[in-house]
């Protein structure tokens, strides 16, 4: 959806092949930005790696047996590149999310495009915030579960079922953080009022406790409250925005009303 011929082309309009061609050049830059992202991130995996098992070093310390280990020949090596793809979609996504919003928001209205601009620029920080607290909670977790090793034993855990753990947890939390946006964006598309989000706030509060606790482990209630206060508020602030939204949304059909009725 390109620019070029504005000109003598006002309304920006594009045949199917031009939107093909289009695509396939944003989709290229798009791909080499993750190609290069991904192989900075796999010289990155083995630091990110030592990081994420901090938290066995200090229980190490305290004297329970922990080890972090490759269970097999190829692990290694599938963890780091696991690693790698998933830092290569991370540090490209400015890069990435830049060429989708250039080949959609083109063909948007005015206030289509301020829509999906305020989404991204509201859930990408909201997104980044959900995951830091995901990592802040992480040790605590990976604490009291290998606490209950038994006396004699040593807890021997496989370096990609780590891995795992820990990137579901904090994505888990990053994406919960979003969810917010997206009641907001919902009411701002008319699909829900402000007052059915209000209304329905027992439920939200109900949501969050229970993702807090799915996410922590038994036991653990700061950790749970960590992750499900935050949320909580978000929801009320979301609620918030959708109230006003409707206020001046009744406020312009009531001045067109009135208008309607000069007239």
């Amino acid at each position: 959806m390109a620019r070029k011929g504005r000109q003598s082309n006002p309304e920006a309009t594009m045949r199917l092949a031009g939107h093909l061609r289009e695509f396939k050049r944003r989709f290229l830059i798009s791909g080499v930005a993750f190609v290069v992202a991904a192989i900075g991130g796999f010289f990155l995996a083995a630091p990110l790696l030592q990081l994420l098992s901090a938290p066995l070093d200090e229980l190490q310390a305290s004297g329970l047996p922990v080890e972090l280990n490759v269970t097999n020949i190829t692990q290694a090596l599938d963890v780091q590149m696991r690693i790698a793809f998933f830092l290569g979609l991370i540090l490209s996504s400015p890069i990435w999310i830049w060429q989708l919003l250039a080949f959609v928001v083109p063909a948007l209205r005015g206030i289509e495009r301020r829509y999906v601009l305020g989404f991204i620029a509201a859930a990408v920080p909201l997104f980044v915030a959900g995951c830091a607290t995901g990592w802040f909670v992480l040790p605590r977790i990976i604490r009291l579960f290998v606490g209950f090793t038994p006396d004699g034993f040593t807890a021997f855990l496989g370096a990609s079922d780590y891995w795992d753990f820990s990137l579901k947890l904090v994505f888990a939390v990053g994406v919960s953080y979003v969810l917010p946006v997206i009641v907001v964006f919902l009411n701002l598309a008319g699909v829900l009022s402000g007052a059915a989000i209000i209304k329905g706030w027992r439920w939200a509060v109900l949501a969050a406790t229970l993702f807090g606790a799915f996410v922590t482990p038994a036991g653990e209630v700061l950790s749970m409250f960590i992750i499900a206060v935050p949320m909580v508020v978000l929801y009320f602030a979301a609620a918030g925005i959708a109230l006003l939204v409707d206020r001046r949304r009744a406020k312009r059909e009531s001045a067109l009303e009135s208008s309607g009725a000069a007239a």
